[in-house]
């Protein structure tokens, strides 16, 4: 009956006995779900060998196919309450916290270490500045939710809480979803995808030439030149390697992501598994400049003064907003060297289809948004 497996599981088909707020419960699979029955009787030895003679009785009904889908043949009955009577108690709810720890580690193999990192420790540390971490004051929370965090923030959260009380409730943790009915309306705002704010050609090579000179940032000149002349994503130059130049194209094929042991390499970009960009004579001599007489495959092509990877949130909060700064340039995001490089080849007529390509976007996304972008090169027509 507790036959287990070697890694110390429930063998299919058994049934095993749990200890859930101090009663006895059953708890086993059929038909690709999972199944638990509250026996109703308190964890005493004597309960316990009842409660084995329930999980016997089933594991030989799923044997012989005789298996009752509907649960009634095996829920308790007068004689399993004879030996120990009990009052019935209401059962009590665990604490949100506890319900999303648990969510937590079982959603951590199946999600990304820099998803893990940024959504389920930030939504942790929220959870712990609730006034209420009870279920049954699921409005108090909401409530903390919208008067505390931005409206985007919120509603990801209460999502997030949502999907935790869903997966409780299909682990039997729970009983009902209090959060399942509520919601948070957000304003429409953009993503950093869609917030195209580009720099002129002069803006750019001002910046690039500003970082040239500097005695504390000149270090990431070639990163900069490389973000604005080849509009990759950060998380995809930071990843490059030597081995991933060719005589032709730069094969981009991983990424640097936040992990809980910091910045870490994964396989695969934002939008798709790989993408090659053709060398330009500019992009070509960036690398040139850089190229180690002795080069080793495996080694990073742009990394931090200290050999690392170059943290791009690190960068972008001191490096690049300094030479913003020092250049007189309104502050705008680092990722605004994407958006330059796609909104020039549009200014060049370049067929969107080549450009999202070359950059890893859609041609709907670069007509939608980036047909007029650089108002400042742009000039009406002679209509006379």
């Amino acid at each position: 009956m507790y036959s287990k497996t070697p890694t110390g599981k429930a063998s299919k088909g058994s049934v095993v006995i749990i200890s859930s707020n101090e009663r006895l419960q059953l708890r086993f699979g059929y038909g690709g779900k999972r199944h638990y029955i509250s026996t109703g009787l308190a964890d005493t030895l004597n309960n316990r060998k009842l409660a084995e003679l329930k999980a016997s009785e089933i594991e030989k009904d799923i044997l012989y196919e005789r298996f009752d889908e509907t649960l009634q043949k095996y829920k308790p009955k007068t004689s399993l309450s004879t030996v120990t009577p009990i009052t019935p108690i209401q059962k009590s709810k665990p604490k949100l916290d506890e319900l999303w720890n648990k969510y937590s580690e079982f959603k951590k193999p199946q999600v990304s270490p820099s998803t893990y990192v940024k959504d389920f420790t930030k939504h942790r540390n929220h959870i712990a500045k609730f006034p209420t971490r009870s279920l049954n004051e699921a409005s108090i929370i909401r409530d903390w939710l919208l008067n505390n965090l931005t409206p985007d923030a919120a509603k990801r959260c209460l999502t997030q809480i949502k999907a935790c009380c869903n997966w409780a409730m299909e682990e039997g943790l729970i009983d009902t979803n209090p959060f399942a009915l509520m919601k948070i309306k957000q304003p429409k705002g953009v993503s950093e995808e869609q917030d195209i704010k580009p720099f002129t050609k002069e803006e750019r090579d001002l910046i690039i030439r500003t970082f040239e000179g500097d005695r504390y940032y000149s270090h990431y000149t070639s990163y900069v030149r490389f973000l604005f002349f080849t509009g990759c994503r950060p998380s995809e130059a930071v990843a490059l390697k030597w081995q991933q130049v060719t005589n032709n194209v730069i094969q981009f094929r991983e990424s640097v992501v936040v992990s809980e042991d910091g910045l870490v390499l994964k396989e695969g970009l934002k939008t798709q598994r790989k993408r090659d960009f053709p060398i330009t004579s500019e992009v070509q001599t960036i690398l040139d400049e850089i190229r180690p007489e002795t080069v080793n495959p495996e080694s990073l092509i742009f990394t931090s003064p200290k050999g690392k990877f170059i943290d791009h949130h690190n960068f972008s909060s001191r490096a690049w907003k300094s030479i913003l700064a020092k250049c007189g340039i309104p502050y705008r995001k680092s990722y605004q060297t994407r958006h330059t490089f796609i909104s020039l080849c549009v200014e060049a007529h370049i067929n969107s289809t080549a450009i999202g390509r070359w950059t890893g976007t859609s041609a709907k996304m670069i007509d939608n948004h980036y047909g007029a972008t650089n108002f400042t090169n742009l000039r009406p027509p002679d209509l006379s």
